[in-house]
């Protein structure tokens, strides 16, 4: 809303709120007084004026906001993925498993960002599976930095066996070759993919066979993160009430 704003109304928690206070009640979004007829906005106190407002402008579930929650999450979810990933390997190996929270929290706040405050069930469920999405296969990149990091250490390693065999040969040491196995037919790159992400997404509990304390911490934040996911896409429904009107003051 432009001048409106439901989610951030700031109630006076101090004093009790009354019907039937007619010119000592103020409306707590435009915070202007409140005389004659008012609502109510989820038992908060509003004027006429601004309840019509936010009836006309309530945020309403459709295909489109759904899909607009899905892209946004979606994004979230890869930087999340990216940023996991990138901070893991920068601190050589120490998975930060407390980013899961940020990761739900990112992915939760763009859904809702993208539905424009929409939320419900299928969003949630749609939260739940981008994070843990996004969480497990961060592990992917973090194995393919450390398998390159060790590759120049087997091409080292092949270069003296080949540098060996070399000396045997001219020696006449070298054994009898023998004849080559047939090769194996090579990977699909749709089959390859296919492994990783399997793989990937199994690496929070493949982490149990590593070291089982540290596997079950990392699964526990991850719920975490994902419950944190799903509250903030749970939504809130307005519901508007009234009008009330208020009774008429005794003369004094």
């Amino acid at each position: 809303m432009s001048d409106v704003s439901f989610n951030n109304p700031t109630p006076q928690f101090g004093t009790a709120e009354y019907v039937g206070k007619a010119g000592n009640d103020h409306c707590q979004f435009c915070h202007q007084p409140i005389a004659g007829s008012y609502y109510r906005v989820n038992d908060t106190m509003a004027c006429s004026s601004c309840a019509e407002q936010m009836r006309g402008e309530l945020a309403k579930d459709s295909h489109a906001a759904f899909v607009r929650g899905i892209l946004f999450g979606i994004g979230a979810a890869v930087a999340g993925l990216i940023g996991y990933a990138a901070i893991s390997i920068m601190l050589q190996g120490w998975v930060i498993s407390y980013m899961s929270f940020g990761v739900g929290w990112l992915v939760g706040a763009a859904m809702m960002k993208g539905s424009n405050g929409v939320g419900g069930r299928r969003y949630q469920v749609a939260a739940v599976l981008l994070t843990y999405a996004a969480v497990s296969m961060a592990a992917i990149p973090i194995w393919i930095y450390y398998a390159e990091q060790h590759r120049p250490r087997q091409t080292e390693q092949q270069k003296l066996e080949a540098e060996q065999r070399q000396l045997e040969k001219e020696s006449g040491q070298a054994p009898q070759e023998q004849t080559p196995e047939p090769e194996k037919p090579r990977m699909s790159l749709g089959t390859w993919l296919g492994r990783v992400a399997l793989l990937g997404l199994a690496s929070p509990f493949l982490e149990l066979e590593g070291n089982l304390f540290w596997g079950a911490m990392g699964l526990v934040i991850l719920f975490i993160g994902i419950k944190i996911a799903w509250k903030m896409t749970a939504g809130r429904p307005a519901q508007i009430f009234g009008p009330f009107h208020d009774s008429p003051q005794p003369a004094s």
